[in-house]
């Protein structure tokens, strides 16, 4: 088995050690955000970073890299607007989503260079990506900027969400493997997981109340 050392980090080839930080922490969530300018011009970027941070409030995190590096028009247009979406990226549109990971000028929008399609819904202001098996509303709450590597931490709550009828259970879990919704690996590979089981959580919830009872 390979082993690195902290201090090995630092010699690794540029592009190796992002390909292996990248992969290190496993498969990560695959998305894309919709956003709006005030000037009416929609952006649409693939991220990896969205995680679930609570259920009530329902809060969605997601990391955004350095803006005082480049411009980030999906950051700057949820600063300016609070409004954004999360589509689910599903296999047929793997290519076309990763494509927007490529630097536009602010006033082209992906939407006109890809064959992802935009639509709106509820008058929000910004877009959803047309036919994403979930599709996720959300309004600005706050953000946190992560001293150790300038990166922002940006907390969200959901405000409309929209789900197939076929992919939700009666008990409210998403079974995302019957919508083919992928994940990413690394910086560039996608990996379709499949739903193998659910663990029944009734026995260690019994087994929990006992142990407080006896205690």
């Amino acid at each position: 088995m390979l082993h690195l050392r902290r201090q090995d980090f630092d010699d690794l080839d540029h592009l190796y050690r992002i390909n292996l930080m990248n992969s290190c922490s496993g498969f990560k969530s695959a998305n894309l955000i919709g956003t709006k300018s005030n000037d009416g011009i929609p952006n649409v970027a693939v991220f990896s970073s969205v995680t679930h941070l609570g259920s009530n409030p329902p809060l969605l995190g997601v990391v955004f890299r350095p803006v005082s590096d480049v411009p980030r028009n999906t950051y700057e247009n949820i600063k300016e607007t609070g409004q954004f979406t999360v589509n689910h990226i599903h296999l047929d549109i793997i290519e076309q989503a990763h494509h927007t990971s490529a630097k536009y000028d602010k006033r082209i929008s992906e939407f006109d260079i890809t064959e992802l399609e935009e639509e709106y819904k509820n008058n929000w202001h910004a877009p959803f990506v047309k036919r994403a098996p979930i599709q996720i509303a959300l309004t600005y709450c706050e953000e946190y900027k992560i001293k150790a590597n300038n990166t922002i931490q940006l907390i969200a709550e959901i405000k409309d969400l929209y789900i197939k009828d076929d992919i939700i259970e009666q008990d409210g879990f998403i079974n995302l493997s019957k919508a083919n919704i992928v994940a990413i690996n690394g910086l560039d590979g996608y990996a379709l997981p499949s739903l193998k089981q659910r663990i029944d959580q009734q026995p260690f919830l019994w087994r929990e109340m006992l142990v407080m009872m006896r205690s």
